[in-house]
């Protein structure tokens, strides 16, 4: 179950009404008039099933409430409705892509902000120390701080939804944000170096645990496509219990934090490799991500006739 909560003008407001009542998969509405002083008008909310909401939303926007108003969704986490319980059970896909939701979403997590870019500058700094000392749990560590995930999968959700700011937006992100952190750790290993911290025979040694990193092969691009699939599923449905799992399976930090280690030392093997695995990382995500994001599309449409068709129905029997 999802709230949409609208603040309508009040020309809006009525057309506003009519279209939340119209939605198939409506719990409860309500109406506070002249409850929303900016726009002035009404404030309406209304408790729908998920698989209904892209539907209303769009009519919504068609109306003009977005240029006008605001519409807001959300999740009214814990919910006791024998009547929501019984739409819920006939819903053709409980777990249906919001497509508002996740455009939001990556637009949010793709900002270039100074968060954004300290996350990942120490993530590759620790995926750095990680592969000077062969430390596998460190390089977990790294995966797992990382913030870029989301941005690879916006490359697809853009081309999926036609978003070319979206896409963009998502080009610059990548770009900035590995070329910030690879530089900053390039300097951080410099320090080292002239501090005594590392040296080339540090890396000249063996080191099996961290040595995948810059040796990609198939199995580096099966990985990117299936965590890239599983993180799809996640932030596209209502169930993100996997996503931990999908940003400790992909080896783009922990190569961007190799990538400086070598270049700086001259192991230009190494870094070939890193750049190597980094792409193909960066480009098998992608281009799951965008494969899921369609099969993802298709079955929202499917869903939208389902409802249409339902809804088709019951006016009928109106009549």
């Amino acid at each position: 179950m999802l709230q949409v909560r609208v603040s309508a003008p009040s020309a809006l407001a009525d057309g506003a009404e009519e279209i939340l009542r119209d939605g198939t998969s409506l719990v409860s509405l309500s109406r506070d008039r002249d409850a929303s002083l900016d726009p002035a008008g009404d404030v309406l909310v209304a408790v729908l099933e998920r698989d209904s909401v892209n539907d209303v939303v769009q009519r919504l926007i068609e109306l003009g409430i977005s240029q006008e108003g605001c519409i807001l969704i959300q999740d009214p986490g814990t919910w006791v409705s024998r009547r929501a319980l019984k739409i819920e059970q006939r819903s053709p896909d409980a777990d249906n892509v919001v497509w508002p939701e996740v455009v939001e979403q990556a637009y949010e997590q793709l900002r270039i902000s100074p968060m954004f870019l300290a996350f990942m500058v120490m993530a590759t700094m620790l995926a750095a120390i990680a592969v000077i000392t062969n430390s596998p749990i460190l390089v977990v560590g790294a995966m797992v701080l990382g913030p870029e995930f989301m941005a690879v999968i916006a490359l697809g959700l853009a081309l999926v939804r036609r978003h070319p700011s979206l896409l963009r937006q998502a080009s610059k992100t990548l770009i900035v944000g590995f070329a910030v952190s690879i530089l900053a750790t390039m300097v951080f290993v410099e320090i080292a170096r002239w501090t005594g911290l590392v040296s080339l025979d540090d890396l000249k040694a063996p080191r099996p645990d961290v040595a995948f990193i810059y040796s990609p092969n198939w199995w580096s691009l099966i990985v990117a496509v299936i965590a890239a699939t599983a993180g799809v599923l996640a932030i596209t449905s209502s169930r993100s219990t996997g996503i931990i799992g999908v940003f400790i399976s992909v080896t783009t930090i922990p190569a961007s934090g190799n990538f400086a280690v070598a270049a700086v030392f001259g192991l230009w093997h190494e870094a070939l490799g890193s750049a190597a695995q980094l792409g193909i990382n960066i480009a098998g995500m992608a281009l799951a991500g965008w494969a899921a994001l369609e099969l993802r599309e298709v079955m929202s449409r499917r869903v939208s006739r389902a409802l249409a068709q339902r809804a088709q129905r019951r006016r009928s029997r109106r009549r």
